[in-house]
């Protein structure tokens, strides 16, 4: 049986794998102050509007990893908010998409980025091919009504998020533009609402730490959230995703949203500093916050929303979303179990490359935990040996 000392070696080295190199978040964080900047240029026909750039998902959160495949993109989520000017009682959705794509276009031009721009049904996409793949995908908003973020505030208070949250993330509630939306060239009230700054507050209160509010007169660009000295939440989170894109390789469709990990993990966090305790308590209790009636998963800041609406979806029914979800968090438990409670470092390893394909030095793991490198004969828990023999994919049918 392994110390908790131990424990956390095998957990840092894994983490070390995961991390994004320094230089993919430099890259990240030159081309979107980049960007900022040239939205807030005098010539720019958004200028008026008070625009503001802002990161979020993995990146915001500190929760992105490397690609198993490394000759994979990295992938940046920007959203741009024209906090002024522009109204849905004024304006369409269609408008909106279109002077925020005009003036990227003439950013990509300007930039020499040879892959013309590519319209998504709620983002545009920017794409770069130099030393580094990146693409950079931004969502035009503006900002929620008064009535709606009053109406976010009192469904997040009274869900339980402590009132100073509520009050502070409901503010930056956003409304967004999607083409699949039947308003989308109309002016009218139907938007899509989203808050990606909202939800990074309240995660980062999970965490434990104190955001940064910043409000500048200018185009407001946020600092792409490096922390370097990361709390175990996190780290979790990254081990999380890592077994879960293993796990489903090659099934993209049916694997567990990446929101859903993040925030059912946030949820059952405790705010514990030992990061073998916070991950044995975030795996025994992330079912727990998934409720029995809707919403099952739902949103922190809006929580009306579920981030797990899929499951019940017809159109998804074949795909087995819940079921694969369930299935996941089964494994991830055994796996970690399993590498977890063995001395043997070459069972370790081949554990780390089988289930989260990560390369470790075992003489070096070996040196680390101050065992003996040699080989052991280690008894497969008998678990572990019913799920090779049925099949390398056991959650499908």
């Amino acid at each position: 049986m392994l110390t908790n000392e131990q424990k956390r070696v095998i957990i840092d080295n894994m983490i070390t794998q995961l991390e994004l190199p320094d230089f993919a978040y430099e890259k990240a964080k030159n081309r979107y102050e980049d960007l900022g900047d040239w939205f807030d240029r005098e010539e720019s026909t958004v200028k008026d509007y008070h625009p503001h750039i802002f990161s979020q998902g993995s990146f915001r959160l500190g929760t992105a990893i490397r690609p198993i495949d490394e000759t994979e993109e990295y992938d940046l989520d920007l959203a741009c908010k024209l906090r002024g000017g522009i109204a849905k009682g004024t304006h369409t959705q269609e408008h909106l998409k279109r002077v925020v794509g005009e003036e990227l276009e003439t950013y990509r031009s300007c930039r020499a980025i040879q892959k013309r721009l590519e319209a998504k049904h709620r983002c545009w996409r920017l794409e770069y091919k130099d030393d580094l793949s990146f693409h950079m995908d931004i969502v035009p908003c503006i900002p929620a009504g008064k009535n709606r973020r009053n109406m976010i505030f009192e469904s997040m208070r009274q869900s339980g998020v402590e009132e100073h949250i509520a009050s502070s993330a409901s503010q930056t509630t956003v409304n967004i533009t999607d083409d699949r939306n039947e308003g989308y060239k109309n002016i009218c009230e139907d938007w899509h609402i989203s808050n990606p700054e909202g939800y990074a507050s309240w995660f980062e209160y999970r965490m434990n730490t104190t955001r940064r509010i910043a409000i500048l007169e200018k185009a407001q660009v946020d600092d792409v959230p490096l922390f370097q000295r990361k709390t175990p939440l996190q780290k979790i989170i990254q081990l999380l995703k890592r077994h879960r894109d293993n796990m489903f390789k090659g099934d993209e469709d049916v694997k567990p949203i990446s929101i859903i990990i993040t925030t059912l993990a946030a949820r059952a966090y405790n705010g514990e500093h030992d990061i073998v305790i916070a991950l044995e308590n975030i795996l025994e209790s992330m079912e727990k916050f998934v409720n029995r009636t809707l919403p099952r998963v739902p949103n922190p800041v809006d929580p009306q929303e579920d981030f797990a609406d899929r499951w019940a979806m017809s159109k998804y029914r074949t795909l087995n979303l819940e079921k694969n979800f369930g299935n996941w968090l089964k494994q991830i438990k055994i796996d970690f179990q399993h590498i977890t409670t063995q001395s043997d470092t070459q069972f370790i390893t081949k554990q780390f490359e089988q289930k989260f394909s990560i390369t470790v030095n075992k003489t070096e793991l070996a040196k680390q935990l101050g065992i003996s490198a040699a080989t052991a004969s280690v008894i497969i828990p008998k678990s572990h040996a019913i799920e090779r023999k049925h099949s390398a994919k056991p959650w499908k049918r």
